[in-house]
């Protein structure tokens, strides 16, 4: 089954934040993911697809669940655009497709509608974000997450501290507290630790 070749392959899901197109980080970071020596894979945020959602939902008034399914798709669109600045990068929906990346050698880059679309664990607003979806994603494949932002935290905050200054979404300490998802924030600052874990080096 396609689930017990990811547990046997732990992979480790790795979120970058769409903020990160707006800093010059984000073709840096890409090419250190793409050389990866450990099993990955990259949850994109929705960077200015997202934005152009937000702004489209207050021109053409539709609600929030549609929002949702838009944000969604903005996540999608990223993935197409990582997925093709780099021949070893591949769009995946499913856990299967997933593995199957992973299992041909390949770095999955995920489009979440398909999985997350009608999942009852995560409310359709905007209290979401791609960093609660990408923990959603680590506890269904028991895997480790890593979030990428584009600013440094100082010291180890909890999910509770990171969600009531805005780094993380509120449901963030939730979900990672029921799934007992082990997780990480690396900022610009953690990319020396980031290339050492992708090297092979543990941690996280």
């Amino acid at each position: 089954m396609a689930e017990h070749r990811l547990t046997e392959v732990s992979p480790l899901v790795i979120k970058v934040g769409g903020s990160l197109s707006k800093t010059g980080r984000l073709g840096g970071v890409l090419k250190m993911l793409s050389a990866a020596q450990v099993p990955i894979v990259i949850v994109p945020g929705g960077g200015p697809f997202a934005d152009a959602v937000r702004s489209l939902q207050r021109e053409m008034s539709f609600d929030d669940g549609v929002a949702h399914r838009l944000a969604m798709l903005a996540m999608e669109q990223m993935a197409e655009w990582m997925a093709a600045q780099h021949p070893g990068l591949k769009v995946a929906q499913t856990t299967d497709e997933i593995s199957d990346c992973i299992m041909d050698g390949q770095i999955p880059v995920w489009a979440p509608l398909h999985m997350m679309g009608d999942d009852e664990a995560i409310p359709a607003s905007w209290s979401i974000t791609s960093d609660s979806l990408a923990a959603r994603l680590a506890e269904l494949l028991n895997a480790r997450l890593i979030l990428l932002k584009s600013v440094d935290t100082v010291g180890h905050p909890s999910a509770e501290e990171l969600a009531q200054q805005g780094v993380i979404d509120s449901l963030f300490p939730e979900i990672v507290a029921r799934a007992g998802v082990s997780w990480s924030i690396f900022g610009p600052a953690d990319d020396a630790a980031l290339a050492a874990i992708l090297a092979g080096g543990g941690g996280a």
